[in-house]
């Protein structure tokens, strides 16, 4: 593997190390390599470290353009990605000056189109909402799960909404950020007992029925500067808790994007933006 040259991408800021191995057999990562490379102050990403590694592989199905294969920064691998599939297809779409293409992930297919310059809409397909989905440890209603914060009689945070956007998220709103502590309540509650694949921890403030301020515990990772299918789960989990419109720009804090869940076939689409940093090796 000496010498392979990777790209340093964001997907509003949120961080990825990108190899491409379509034409690589053989090309693997083992968890500590992929560790190894994405932690923050590593010499191959530097101080911000990676939130993932992506290995681009040739697609298995048809109709695909590309398969998507996802490390978080602890070295386990992970089903979906928002922001990093932007990324990808945007490396796509310009390689093959195709309108539309089709990146392949281990929870399905998605539809990509170019939405401007650096800009990418995809289509991230109808969520999960049954509680096996997600998935939950118990059956229950999951428009409001029983997960509280702080005293039983006066909790700091409760009745989140559960989603599977292809990975699993819990949805808190809160009002106060400094309240909420995002960064000790999230991995408290990413190791929830309820959560059995853990779980990315949302904090969503509604500024109005078509803004959202965001901030996500991803597990495996930590605080990021953003998170897409957070920012999905979180425009779903208002809707069905009645808290905004179905059309929704969410800023999170290394951007903005822009989240519709459709109501006329149940998908999400996701529009945001993408920035190539740099060309690395290892």
């Amino acid at each position: 593997m000496r010498g392979m040259k990777f790209l340093i991408m964001n997907g509003a800021g949120n961080r990825f190390a990108v190899f491409d191995a379509r034409n690589r057999a053989g090309f693997e990562l083992t968890p500590e390599r992929v560790e190894a490379i994405a932690m923050p102050g590593s010499a191959t990403m530097g101080a911000k470290g990676a939130d993932q590694v992506i290995i681009m592989r040739k697609a298995k199905s048809l109709g695909a353009d590309v398969f998507m294969e996802i490390w978080n920064q602890k070295g386990f691998e992970v089903n979906a990605c928002g922001n990093a599939t932007r990324c990808i297809a945007w490396l796509v779409l310009r390689e093959t000056g195709k309108d539309e293409v089709i990146v392949e992930t281990n929870d399905g297919l998605l539809k990509c189109r170019l939405a401007g310059e650096n800009l990418v809409a995809v289509n991230m397909g109808p969520p999960k909402l049954e509680w096996d989905e997600v998935p939950l440890k118990e059956a229950m209603h999951t428009h409001h799960i029983d997960v509280k914060v702080g005293p039983i009689d006066n909790p700091v945070l409760s009745n989140p909404g559960a989603v599977s956007m292809g990975n699993p998220h819990c949805v808190f709103f809160v009002e106060d950020f400094d309240r909420a502590k995002p960064d000790k309540v999230g991995p408290m509650i990413e190791f929830h007992p309820l959560f059995p694949q853990q779980v990315n921890v949302g904090f969503a403030r509604i500024d109005a029925p078509d803004k959202i301020r965001l901030k996500v515990w991803e597990r495996g990772v930590g605080m990021t500067l953003a998170c897409g299918t957070g920012a999905c789960a979180a425009v779903v989990a208002a809707v069905r808790q009645k808290r905004t419109d179905r059309k929704v720009e969410v800023e999170v804090d290394g951007g903005t994007l822009l989240i519709e869940w459709r109501e006329t076939d149940d998908h999400v689409i996701m529009t945001g933006p993408i920035e190539r940093e740099a060309e690395a090796a290892v």
